[in-house]
């Protein structure tokens, strides 16, 4: 079981640096026509959806890893 959670923990983080480096490339990819628009642009939206996905799987990761270090101390004992 903690073979499974070691490699789920692994695969959320890995689902967090791939979600802020595509948040990152789109915000390298703004431009100024996105920036003098009224209203939220595509661009913000986007950067906007990658931040929560990355806010997502980090947040996967932390109760995984809460989940491992119980099951770790449950079977120390």
């Amino acid at each position: 079981m903690q073979t499974f959670l070691l490699v789920l923990i692994i695969l959320a983080a890995i689902g967090a640096l791939v979600s802020l480096i595509r948040g990152i490339v789109i915000f390298l990819q703004t431009s100024q026509k996105d920036l003098e628009g009224t209203g939220p642009s595509v661009s913000g939206m986007r950067q906007n959806k990658m931040m929560w996905r990355r806010i997502q799987f980090q947040a996967l990761a932390v109760v995984l890893v809460v989940l491992f270090l119980m099951l770790g101390r449950a079977g120390g004992s």
